[in-house]
């Protein structure tokens, strides 16, 4: 019977999991969207797609995607290619690194290139395989790689951009990117660039075999490996259960022309929808020629009809409902101004919703428009102030990033150099609050070249400005007062003395969103992601590549899902997500809503074990059956986390453990079970 029952429960426990991500999971959402390289390794097609890389067995036909998270150790595959003699496949990312898989997904990273200090570029522009070896042409010359003993055997320092590689009669052959044609003597030291001299190639060795091309692309067309169709997230919201993106790609000196695509996840099975993008040439205003469907910059969703989407970028505003675009709105349709006499440049800075419905984006770069509101009832309406033109009479020329806070108030950054300013704007009242385009400290030290970033609130209402120097604090009270100095954050150093430094000072701040625990995640240009605490004196975390499966240090938006904690990150190489320890707390902690996963905890499990559902800092004690403490500690938000040890860090014995959790002042208070099973 017992037997039973833990079967039954293990079967519970694995059914709970599958809902519920394990705190401290990673997770990576990568394109496999454009095959780009195809190469068949015994019985599987290796496809290299979208720069990322995925696996079909032709035996099952079955798919395994890869990515860093799971499998590889970097992003930005450039090269793949098959070796029989040892049944591996050479992965090479754009950076050098590079991977060995087998056939069993054993893999093994080579990163001696990678790593290596140089002042010549690394960049690998071809793979020629040969007996067990994979000869690499690179930018400075040839890299000899031994795919048997997973090691770099030589390297030939030619100083020329080599860009193919042959190998016949005992002979190797290399040309460099101008056509000159080199050869070396096998058998020879080809270290030494004096064995290598300037010759001719026998006919066709330089010829890429494309048979595995050839053969297979109509069938990987057919395939569906799943993910995003691009790897760009300059933006992100997840509202309504669903993570929307756009790619971004124009901004002050950028101009990328990344496609425009709206991209659509739905949390939970992270199934991916490309709201319409047939755009040009379909619609009024986006007619052949020079016209392009590029450069998002921002999306949101109408909090009154989830279907209803509005996204805007460099050439105008895009509504969609339910996937489908429904109007395109330019110069020709509406008030929007246009820089150039068509539409390629109709500027949307950034847009966002109010809680009644009403579309608010702002315009850089023009004479009438600076803020804009689409009304819910479709009316248009310009609001200019002084205060948001240049001395040329025209909007700032980086006008971005617009946010609601929860007063109301409208608050909008100016990103361009010549005047990095932000502006707090009452819809209600008209009245638009310019802060300085350099401010000062509490104290006393000024900052002239800030650039903002983007704007964010916590908790405590506190409005954060990120920027260039790191963050800083615009107190709730002082929300109205232009003269007030930004605070920044002092973090004592507790080593003694009475010094302190400022919170991430000098940190280049790209996007930040506060979490149910009000802690603030903190995405940087170039340093990964920073976790800090509610109280803002602790840095609880910093996700790097080096130190986690962040997919790039640089971060350019992040969104998180308050429900489960799941906490997303937008890099250059693409979407990763993270399943923290806080969620929203509950107003008020109700016994049928305090619960436990996984539920129950089965022998070998060795994760967090998670409670969700109570208030903001509850106090929860881990009792044993017989009223033992056996831990404790406080909420983030609405989640606490258990080790499952006790409070001498050993592991707890197989039992029945009550959950007791009481609000911060003891009020109320509310008990559920866990049961371990070891």
């Amino acid at each position: 019977m017992m037997k039973r029952l833990a079967t039954l429960l293990s079967l519970l426990a694995l059914a709970t999991m599958s809902v519920f991500s394990q705190v401290g999971t990673w997770k990576a959402f990568i394109s496999y969207y454009e095959p780009q390289q195809i190469v068949k390794g015994g019985h599987k097609l290796y496809v290299r797609a979208s720069n990322g890389l995925y696996n079909y067995n032709l035996s099952d036909q079955s798919i395994t995607t890869y990515d860093k998270v799971r499998q590889l150790n970097d992003c930005r595959v450039s090269f793949i290619a098959w070796n029989p003699k040892v049944s591996r496949l050479i992965v090479v990312y754009d950076n050098g690194n590079i991977d060995l898989i087998d056939d069993a997904d054993n893999v093994v990273n080579i990163s001696a290139l990678h790593t290596k200090t140089m002042m010549q570029s690394k960049t690998v522009n071809n793979i020629y395989i040969y007996e067990q070896y994979a000869y690499l042409a690179t930018a400075f010359g040839v890299v000899k790689l031994n795919m048997e003993r997973a090691e770099i055997s030589e390297s030939y320092i030619l100083n020329e951009d080599i860009n193919a590689i042959g190998i016949a009669d005992g002979t190797i052959y290399i040309r460099n990117t101008k056509g000159t044609v080199l050869t070396g003597d096998l058998a020879k030291n080809l270290i030494d660039p004096h064995n290598w001299k300037e010759g001719s190639a026998p006919a066709a060795i330089f010829t890429q075999d494309l048979t595995d091309w050839n053969d297979n692309i109509e069938l990987v067309r057919t395939l569906n490996p799943g993910g995003p169709k691009y790897n760009h997230f300059a933006h992100m919201v997840l509202k309504n259960n669903e993570l929307y993106t756009v790619g971004g790609g124009y901004g002050v000196n950028v101009e990328l022309t990344l496609p425009a695509s709206v991209q659509m996840m739905k949390i939970g099975d992270y199934e991916w929808t490309i709201l319409q993008d047939d755009i040009k040439g379909n619609f009024p205003g986006t007619e052949a020629g020079s016209w392009q469907f590029i450069d998002m910059l921002s999306v949101d969703v109408d909090p009154l009809d989830s279907k209803h989407v509005f996204a805007g970028g460099r050439t105008g505003l895009y509504e969609y409902y339910d996937g489908q675009l429904r109007t395109y709105w330019n110069k020709d349709n509406s008030i929007l101004e246009a820089a150039t006499s068509s539409n390629r440049y109709i500027i949307i800075g950034g847009l966002t919703f109010d809680n009644e419905g009403n579309l608010w984006m702002v315009q850089d770069g023009m004479i009438n428009n600076s803020i804009i509101e689409l009304t819910k009832d479709g009316e248009w309406k310009s609001i200019r102030h002084e205060e948001l033109m240049n001395t040329d009479g025209k909007s700032h020329y980086g006008l971005t990033k617009p946010v609601f806070d929860s007063r109301g108030l409208l608050w909008i950054v100016n990103k361009h150099w010549q005047s990095p300013s932000f502006f707090c704007y009452d819809p209600s009242t008209d009245q638009l609050i310019q802060h300085t385009h350099d401010f000062v400290n509490q104290d006393g030290l000024r900052y002239d070249a800030y650039n903002p970033r983007f704007i964010a609130e916590d908790l405590e209402g506190n409005m954060w400005l990120n920027t260039l120097q790191g963050p800083f604090q615009i107190d709730n009270e002082n929300i109205y007062n232009t003269d007030t100095y930004l605070t920044q954050i002092k973090v004592p150093r507790n080593d003694g003395t009475n010094y302190a430094d400022y919170l991430l000072s000098g940190v280049d701040i790209s996007c930040m969103v506060v979490d149910g625990g009000n802690r603030k995640w903190i995405g940087s240009s170039k340093n990964g992601v920073y976790l800090i605490s509610a109280d803002n004196m602790t840095q609880l975390a910093h996700f790097t590549t080096s130190n986690s499966p962040l997919l790039s240090d640089v971060v350019e938006s992040i969104a998180i899902n308050n429900e489960t904690g799941e906490v997303f990150f937008g890099t250059e190489n693409g979407l990763c997500s993270y399943m923290s320890d806080a969620t929203t707390a509950s107003i008020e902690m109700v016994k049928d809503n305090v619960y436990a996963y996984p539920n129950p905890v089965v022998s070998g499990y060795d994760g967090m074990i998670t409670v969700v559902g109570l208030s903001m800092d509850a106090d929860v004690k881990i009792l044993s059956t017989s009223g033992q403490l056996v831990a404790q500690g406080r909420s983030n938000g609405g989640t606490f986390t258990w080790d499952g040890r006790d409070r001498q860090g050993r592991r707890v014995a197989s039992g029945v453990y009550m959950v007791a959790a009481a609000t911060s002042d003891g009020k109320k208070g509310v008990v559920c079970k866990v049961a371990v099973i070891k």
